[in-house]
This record gives structure tokens, sequence and C-alpha cells, in this order.
């Protein structure tokens, strides 16, 4: 069952008479019980992967020879550098493929959800304590904010599915933002832009993928439900990161 699949889907022409709880947006003819299930087991997968996120990175963080080891820059560092960047990109295809495939969509999904955690882990290696503190409560409030905010929109009948086009095209837009800051670096302030369009744009995806939470994905969809609201939420923190890191290597 696809994203544009209505069946069992939350917004279509109709009104859903009122028994079975407080419905979610307007329109709806599913049961909202069935809807409100779907939308906890989805943040329950969440939190989840958050949980595993936080410990496995602190882990990889505070482990004063993990540091040591990777910054040795030995040929073994660099492999293992090397291996659990690519880590996340290699198990995503088969997440992908195989996210309607219980348990096996799970264990992948776990498996994913560690990867990410070592990958980010690394990151925060080269980062002050206090930077990844502040960047943290930061995206909570962000995070809190924007999903209170498209339930409470979404409740009263607006849709975000119009963003789709623009966010596609914002992502290429600073995906070559970010290969030209690679190739030829324009210091600390091209950094701080780049930190907060990719935070603005990351919090758009937020909007648009709780908005397909609500509205329509399929309940069988719950794995890609959970790591798109995951790797928005991921990917909000280290667009914070980078800004205020940046910020703080310019003072």
């Amino acid at each position: 069952m696809g994203k544009g699949d209505h069946h069992h889907n939350g917004l279509e022409a109709g009104v859903f008479p009122p028994a079975g709880g407080a419905v979610a947006c307007p329109y709806m003819i599913e049961s909202p019980a069935l809807r409100w299930a779907f939308i906890r087991k989805v943040y329950a997968l969440v939190a989840m992967q958050l949980l595993a996120t936080v410990a496995v990175a602190s882990a990889v963080y505070f482990v004063p020879a993990i540091g040591r080891f990777f910054a040795a820059r030995t040929p073994a560092s660099l492999a293992a550098f090397v291996a659990i960047i690519v880590a996340p990109l290699i198990l995503m295809v088969p997440m992908v493929l195989l996210r309607k495939r219980h348990p096996l969509n799970l264990i992948l999904l776990a498996l994913y959800t560690i990867s990410m955690s070592c990958a980010i882990g690394l990151v925060c290696l080269s980062r002050k304590g206090i930077i990844l503190i502040e960047a943290a409560a930061l995206t909570l409030v962000v995070v809190l904010g924007l999903t209170l905010y498209t339930f409470w929109a979404a409740k009263r009948g607006h849709d975000f599915r119009f963003l789709g086009p623009f966010l596609a095209a914002a992502c290429l837009i600073l995906m070559l933002y970010w290969i030209a800051q690679m190739l030829l670096p324009m210091g600390s302030v091209a950094t701080t832009v780049y930190g907060c369009l990719a935070a603005l744009l990351f919090s758009a995806f937020l909007i648009y993928d709780t908005d397909n939470l609500i509205k329509r994905h399929g309940y069988d969809e719950y794995v890609t439900a959970a790591i798109s609201l995951y790797l928005d939420t991921v990917n909000i923190f280290l667009a914070i990161v980078t800004c205020l890191q940046s910020s703080s290597d310019s003072d």
C-alpha cells in the first residue's frame, strides 16, 4: 500500500461519523480509533529509535578509547570511519524494499537505527559538549512545537501535501550548496547559512511527514512513517549543531 493508495487512508471525500473517538482531521471516513492506534505505534517506534540513538551516540562520544582510536587516523580507524558512514546508506535499501515484511522490517529498522546512531556519534566527537546539549534542547523545542502545530492544522482541515515538490527542489539546491562548500570552502559564515537552511528544510519535512502520518500512510507503513520522522528529527539536530559550531568557531 503506497502513499497514494487511499484504501484505509485518512483523507478522502465524505465525513466520518463522530463515533470511535476524536478524528485526527476533517473528512475522515476510517475509524479514528484505528488511525490513532497507528499514530501511537509510529511514535513509539520513533521514541525507541531516538533513545537508542542517544545511548549509542553517547557511548561513542564519552568512551575515551573510541575517540583516541578515530583521532589516530590509522588505516584501521579510517576504514572503520568509512564503514560506519556508509552503513546507513546500504541498510536503507533493504529497509525500504522490505518495509512491509513483518518482522524483518523491524529488524532492519533496528539495524539502521544502530548504524545511524554510530554515525551521529562520530559527527559529535569533534563537537563541544555544551553545543550538543544546546542543540538537543533546541531540537526538542522545534520538533514538539512543529508536531503540535501540524496536528492542530490537520484538525482544522489544512493540508501540507503541496510542500512535496518544493521540498524536493530545496533538497537539490541544498545538496549543490553543500558540494560547493566542500570543493570551495567559503568560511564559517557560509557554514552557518548552510546549517540554518538545512534546519529550515528539515523542519518543513517534519511538518510534511507528520501530515502524511495523520492522513495518508496505510496501516502497514509504520516503518516508513517512523523512519521519516526519525530522520527529520536527527537532521534538524545535526543542522542546529552545524549552526552553533560554526558560530562558536567564528567568535
